[in-house]
C-alpha cells in the first residue's frame, strides 16, 4: 500500500489507498440436504486520486501491480467528477469491539452440524417442510492510508446463521425463514429456530381478512422486508442533494410520530455492520436521524457532504473496492413501552404481518409500499388466529409512521443492518381474496 501511495503522490495532487481482504467458509444446504462447503480468499486494492480537481480511480486484485493501478487512476481522473472534498489526516477512533478470533477456530464439520440441527429441529416439527440454509463465518481485514497522513486499519469476524423452509400444498406455499449473525461464533441455533417455530405454530390454522384499512402490527421481519429500505433512501445523503428525498428539506421539523427515534449506529459493539471508521477514514459515530419524529440529520460521505456544505457522518461504504457512498451501517429504532402480547391484545380485527413480498417495487423514494403477505397472521380479539394468503398490504410510510398506536418494548437484530422492535399502526390498506 505504502508503494502505491508513493507511486500516486508522485502523479496527483492527493491519493488515498482502500485494501480489504477476507475469508470466508459457508456452509449451504438444499432440501434439507448438505449441497456446497466452500472457503474462498479475497483481496482488493483500490487507489482514489485527486489530479487537477478532479477524481480518477482504479482498482485491482493484483496486488503487486501499482505502476499500473497508479496509470489506470490517472487516466480515469481526466473524466472524473470535480472534487468537492479533502481526504481525512491522522484522525483518532473510537474503540469499537468487532473481532473475536473465536470464529477462526470453528470447524467445517462444526459447521456441518449447526445447519444439520437447525434442519432437524423444523423437520422434527413439520416432516414435509423443505428447508434451505446457510452456516458461514469470515475474517476480514481493512486498510487505509492516504496522502494527508490519514491511516486507519481494522478487523472485522462475521459468522451467520440463516434457515428459510416452505411448505407446498396444493397451490399454497407457506414460506418461513430467520437468521442470526453477529462477531462472535454462534454455538446454539435455538434463538433461530425457536422464531421459525412460532411461525409453524400460528400458520396451522387458516384466516381470512376482509379488504379495508386496519391495524397493522409489522414484526421486525416485517419492517425489514417492507418499511426500511424507504427510510435508507430517504435519509441517504446522496438522495437529498439530488432533491429526490421527500424529507430533505424538512430538517428539525416533525415528520413522524413523537413516539419514532432513528439512529445509524456503527459503534455498537460485535455487530458485523459496525467499524471504527468508514471506507474513507472518516471516525464512525452514532448518527440520530430521527428524534422524538423530528428530522435531525442525514447519512453523508465525503464527496456527498461537501456538496451538500455537510460533514461526512462517517457513512463512505465501498462494494469491495468500488468507490465510496453514503450508506447506513446499523439502522437502530429505539423501543417502546408497550409489551408485544399488550400490542396484540389491544386489537380487535387486524393484521400481524411477519414478511412482505415486492414491498420495494413501487415508488420507494416517495415513501410508498405495496406488496404481497409472504407470512402474515389475522388477529381477533387480541389474539393470533390464523395465517392469511392471497392478501396485499399497501401505504406510504411518511403516513404510516405519523400516527403509531405503539412500539414494542423488546427489539431484536434483522440480519446486519436493522435492530428494531415490531411496530403497531392503527391504519393501512388490506386486500384480500378472501
Amino acid at each position: 500500500m505504502e508503494q502505491i501511495l508513493s507511486l500516486a503522490k508522485k502523479a496527483a495532487e492527493e491519493a488515498e489507498v482502500f485494501e480489504i481482504s477476507s475469508e470466508e467458509t459457508r456452509v449451504r444446504f438444499e432440501a434439507n440436504k448438505l449441497k456446497q462447503l466452500q472457503t474462498r480468499q479475497q483481496t482488493t486494492v483500490a487507489l482514489r486520486i485527486i489530479k487537477n480537481g478532479k477524481t480518477g480511480y482504479a482498482t485491482s486484485t493484483e496486488i503487486g501491480d501499482g505502476t499500473g493501478l497508479v496509470n489506470a487512476a490517472v487516466e480515469t481522473a481526466e473524466f472524473g467528477t470535480t472534487a468537492a472534498f479533502q481526504l481525512p489526516g491522522p484522525t483518532e477512533y473510537p474503540s469499537v469491539n468487532i473481532y473475536d478470533d473465536a470464529v477462526n477456530s470453528v470447524s467445517a464439520r462444526e459447521m456441518v452440524a449447526l445447519g444439520e440441527e437447525m434442519i432437524t429441529a423444523l423437520t422434527g416439527h413439520t416432516p414435509e417442510l423443505i428447508c434451505e440454509g446457510s452456516v458461514g463465518r469470515s475474517v476480514i481485514n481493512v486498510s487505509i492510508i492516504n496522502s494527508r497522513g490519514g491511516q486507519a486499519a481494522y478487523r472485522k469476524s462475521f459468522f451467520g446463521l440463516d434457515i428459510e423452509g416452505s411448505l407446498i400444498e396444493d397451490t399454497d406455499i407457506l414460506f418461513v425463514a430467520d437468521s442470526q449473525n453477529s462477531c462472535h461464533p454462534l454455538a446454539e441455533t435455538s434463538t433461530v429456530t425457536t422464531e421459525v417455530l412460532r411461525q409453524l405454530d400460528l400458520a396451522k390454522k387458516r384466516a381470512t381478512v376482509p379488504s379495508k384499512s386496519m391495524p397493522v402490527v409489522f414484526t421486525p421481519n416485517g419492517i425489514a422486508s417492507g418499511l426500511l429500505l424507504p427510510l435508507m433512501s430517504a435519509f441517504n445523503g446522496k438522495t437529498v442533494l439530488e432533491g429526490a428525498s421527500p424529507i430533505g428539506n424538512k430538517q428539525g421539523k416533525l415528520v413522524f410520530d413523537k413516539k419514532f427515534n432513528l439512529h445509524d449506529d456503527p459503534t455498537l459493539v460485535y455487530r458485523p455492520g459496525s467499524r471504527p471508521c468508514d471506507d474513507e477514514g472518516v471516525s464512525s459515530r452514532r448518527t440520530p436521524l430521527a428524534e422524538n419524529g423530528v428530522i435531525v440529520e442525514f447519512l453523508y460521505d465525503l464527496q456527498t457532504g461537501a456538496l451538500a456544505g455537510k460533514q461526512s457522518t462517517g457513512n463512505g461504504s465501498r462494494s469491495r473496492g468500488g468507490l465510496p457512498s453514503p450508506s447506513a451501517t446499523a439502522f437502530t429504532i429505539a423501543p417502546g413501552d408497550t409489551a408485544y402480547d399488550d400490542i396484540i391484545k389491544d386489537i380487535k380485527e387486524g393484521l400481524l404481518i411477519d414478511f412482505l413480498m415486492g414491498a420495494s417495487q413501487g415508488n420507494v423514494l416517495g415513501g410508498d409500499f405495496s406488496g404481497n403477505v409472504l407470512l402474515g397472521f389475522k388477529i381477533e380479539n387480541g389474539e393470533v388466529v390464523g395465517r392469511v394468503k392471497d392478501t396485499m398490504v399497501s401505504g406510504n410510510i411518511y403516513r404510516a409512521l405519523k400516527d403509531i398506536t405503539a412500539i414494542g418494548s423488546q427489539a431484536r437484530w434483522v440480519g446486519s443492518s436493522l435492530l428494531t422492535p415490531p411496530i403497531y399502526l392503527p391504519s393501512i390498506a388490506v386486500a384480500s381474496k378472501g
